[in-house]
């Protein structure tokens, strides 16, 4: 880069277009050369005390003598700033990224080198547990968006010069910053060489939140409901997955955490199941896969049995379920579809509008809705408890509810029109493609399929921690043996 002030200065300005929050704060060193310097910010990303006192002062107060720039410039460095954070760079991509992450930029005339000074003052929601990851027992400490302050909850929790920081840049346009995040010793190499090439062929603009690079990160399989890229807003998921070999993303404002790869059967798992007793922790992992299956199911399963196969339901139910059909004006196929799709609704709704005013969806939909719905015969009560159970079922497995959802519909659709049999043919297509999808090359539904016996320890059950503790299965072992060109 040019090492005349007043030219990186005149382009910097030009690529910024002049923007007022641009600050410049130029001056002159005190040596027999009459040196200039200038310091670089963002308005209200730096902390201006802290400034003044790392850099400012130290610099204006210190007489440089006959020295020239590239000389101060090294003086500077070595006995001048009193920062601890400073970081040494020569290009104008590397002076912009840095101003725009807090940074103070220090620029001295006739010097190449440029120093980017650790000042970071900017306003930033605090560190809270995460809303979407409730847990009884364990850490309460949750994400959030700065990306150094991400880094640290994680540092803090795995004390071990094996865990490696590795940065990188994405998005074209927002020059969005992110780190790879992984134990050197237990990472497999092919899983970064894949990951690495994957984050450098992301051709985005504007990279803002975890969920840009989701699809980027996905292996091309048929199946696509299903994603084999975890997202996670707990220090300790992430920093459990680390152990296993896995990779984490953390990107620069986002409290979302990305981990690859991902498995079928840790959509299951949770920090709880490692916190209680293993009989109630397996008794839990066995409600979750069994809600899920509900959520999934159970209103194909009754929009079928109902429309093709009454012979099946027991005769009470059957005599109740056929009467409670009857004063419905509505097929039944259409009137689980219809109640479905007023949920979801009354969901999105519930999730947008301010939370004073929640409470007015609630009663919405539990009275007009449901129950004068039910008393003035427009749906049947049986129809609203079955869809109810599946919606409340689908919460209990958070991470898979826009599958579910999804899932749930084409079933009542199958159901519908093919009856049972449309509903196993349909569930024999999902297995095939659930089983042929790959995360990085590392199956989807390991454990299950391929099946491995070892692993099954931590599946639909969890093992006592002395067996657990034996042998940590690393999900590298799973991994292909070639790496995609």
């Amino acid at each position: 880069m040019n090492n005349s002030l007043s030219e990186i200065l005149s382009e910097l300005k030009a690529d910024f277009r002049n923007s007022a929050d641009l600050t410049i704060r130029d001056f002159t060193l005190k040596s027999k050369n009459n040196i200039k310097a200038a310091l670089i910010t963002i308005e209200g990303m730096c902390d201006k005390e802290q400034l003044a006192q790392s850099a400012i002062n130290p610099i204006m107060s210190y007489d440089f003598g006959a020295l020239d720039g590239e000389e101060a410039a090294d003086k500077a460095l070595s006995s001048v700033l009193a920062s601890s954070d400073v970081t040494v760079f020569y290009t104008k991509a590397e002076l912009i990224t840095f101003i725009t992450s807090g940074f103070a930029a220090l620029l001295i005339d006739g010097a190449e080198k440029m120093f980017a000074i650790g000042v970071q003052g900017y306003s930033f929601r605090g560190v809270a547990e995460p809303e979407s990851e409730v847990v009884q027992r364990g850490s309460r400490e949750g994400f959030t968006e700065p990306l150094r302050v991400n880094m640290s909850l994680i540092r803090r929790r795995v004390k071990n010069p094996d865990l490696v920081f590795e940065q990188a840049t994405v998005g074209s346009g927002s020059r969005t910053q992110l780190m790879l995040c992984y134990l050197q010793s237990r990472v497999s190499q092919k899983l970064l060489i894949k990951l690495r090439k994957r984050l450098k062929e992301c051709d985005l603009d504007t990279v803002l939140a975890s969920g840009y690079l989701s699809e980027y990160l996905e292996d091309k399989s048929s199946s696509r409901l299903f994603s084999g890229v975890g997202i996670s807003e707990r220090p300790d998921t992430v920093c459990g997955k680390l152990t296993e070999g896995r990779i984490a993303i953390i990107v620069d404002g986002s409290p979302a955490v990305i981990i690859v790869p991902r498995l079928f059967v840790e959509e299951f798992q949770g920090v709880d199941d490692y916190s209680n007793r293993t009989y109630y922790a397996a008794f839990i992992r066995v409600t979750k896969y069994l809600s899920f299956f509900l959520a999934v199911y159970l209103p194909g399963l009754y929009v079928a049995l109902a429309q093709f196969h009454p012979e099946y339901f027991p005769t009470t139910i059957l005599i109740k379920t056929s009467e409670s059909l009857a004063q419905t004006p509505l097929p039944v196929t259409l009137e689980v579809l219809a109640i479905t799709f007023v949920y979801e609704i009354m969901k999105e709704a519930g999730l947008r509008i301010p939370k004073s005013l929640g409470h007015a969806v609630s009663i919405v939909g539990a009275l007009v809705i449901g129950e004068s719905a039910v008393n003035a015969g427009i749906i049947s009560s049986s129809t609203l408890m079955v869809v109810a159970t599946a919606a409340i079922c689908g919460y209990v497995t958070s991470p898979l509810y826009p599958p579910v959802t999804m899932l749930r519909f084409i079933y009542i659709i199958i159901g519908g029109i093919f009856g049972l049999w449309g509903i196993v043919l349909a569930t024999a297509v999902m297995i095939i493609s659930m089983c042929s999808k790959t995360s990085l090359g590392v199956p989807y539904m390991s454990s299950l399929a391929p099946f491995s016996l070892r692993t099954m320890r931590d599946v639909f059950v969890r093992a006592d921690w002395k067996t657990l503790s034996k042998r940590i299965i690393r999900v590298q072992r799973f991994a292909e043996t070639e790496v995609d060109e």
